[in-house]
């Protein structure tokens, strides 16, 4: 699915090529994404557009199978081949060990019974000073939040019903991602939200901020099956209005919508682990598998991709350009690139609103 409004009108050509070539590409050993950039020539850019593959690692060229390789040219369009590692959604880079007795944080036993446990300080501490990991009341966007049963993400803003405006909104939500708020579609309406994230040391019920109202499941990739596509990693959760705030720790208050990024903008995001940080559009319409843990991947489509802006932990966040222009939600990434729910996408999939 191609939208008119997603990108600059001279990549629609490239576009069209990549409609037509991506499943035979994604098909390809090592290949994990395609999408739309500029051309790199030793470490290069040359600012001349491309389709880019993305792939997990480049192998020697006289290792990899002839039907393999991807092309120098596609429909006459050049390629360019990127190596961006793993994409991981979720909390990758949090500890994972079966905590300590002082806490919070969900484990799962033998029988397949919740527990409720919490690392203790020198596993949070091992794992870096997070500095947004404490419990705020306003909360806003930037600091830890998570669904009770898994370790933390990042709260991306405050939202409210598109069908409220112009009017009386009647509820105000927390915008994250569906495997912060949603427990990548493990959990039922109304769940308890923390803030901070049960990692962080939230407990249920004194950090309960918000309960989970709605959310777009996530479809994993099946053996056998037709690959579905999704578009967002994404949930809201209905707190109290005196106790979320819309203002994004070090961005601001948002000051509109940039719903078709181009490559190049420069951006920015608060998150939980990595706190602020800027990075550069690399790619625009990108196609990826991304990877949920325990052999769950799943593929999305018409995203963004930056370079490395984030860590684990930090998936939600809300991602502006530097005009404090929402551009997407920050939902996964790898050492090299971080990937970005489009926010027209977001807001559309959950009829909600980021700004007026």
């Amino acid at each position: 699915m191609i939208e008119n409004n997603m990108f600059p009108e001279e990549y629609a050509p490239l576009a069209a090529v990549q409609a037509e070539t991506e499943a035979d590409l994604l098909a390809r050993q090592n290949v994990v994404g395609v999408a739309l950039g500029t051309k790199y020539t030793g470490g290069t850019d040359t600012g001349e557009r491309a389709i880019t593959v993305l792939v997990d690692a480049k192998l020697p060229r006289d290792t990899v199978r002839a039907a393999d390789l991807v092309p120098a040219e596609l429909s006459g369009f050049q390629t360019d081949v990127q190596e961006v590692g793993v994409l991981q959604a979720g909390t990758a880079g949090l500890p994972t060990a079966p905590p300590k007795e002082n806490g919070a944080l969900l484990a799962t036993d033998d029988t397949g019974e919740v527990t409720l446990s919490r690392p203790d300080e020198a596993a949070r501490q091992q794992a870096g000073p997070y500095l947004l990991a404490k419990r705020f009341r306003p909360a806003f966007g930037g600091v830890s939040v998570g669904h009770f049963k898994i370790t933390a993400g990042t709260f991306g803003t405050a939202v409210y019903d598109t069908a409220a405006f112009p009017g009386k909104p009647a509820r105000y939500y927390i915008l994250s991602n569906n495997h912060v708020l949603a427990n990548s579609n493990a959990a039922s309406i109304g769940d308890p939200i923390l803030q901070p994230g049960p990692f962080d040391g939230g407990t249920f019920p004194a950090d309960t901020i918000a309960r989970l109202s709605r959310f777009v499941p996530i479809k994993f990739i099946q053996a056998g099956q037709p690959i579905p596509l999704n578009f967002v990693d994404a949930a809201i959760a209905e707190g109290q209005f005196h106790d979320l705030d819309r203002r994004i720790y070090w961005v601001g208050d948002l000051r509109g919508v940039n719903a078709a990024p181009a490559v190049g903008t420069v951006v920015q995001k608060t998150g939980r682990t990595t706190n602020w940080t800027t990075g550069r559009i690399t790619n625009i319409n990108a196609t990826v598998d991304v990877n949920y843990g325990g052999g769950k991947v799943a593929r999305f489509a018409q995203q963004l991709l930056t370079t490395d802006m984030s860590a684990g932990g930090d998936s939600g966040s809300l991602v502006a350009d530097l005009d404090g222009r929402a551009v997407g939600l920050l939902f996964a990434g790898s050492p090299v690139v971080t990937v970005v729910n489009r926010i027209a996408l977001v807001q559309a999939l959950l009829g909600i609103r980021v700004h007026p």
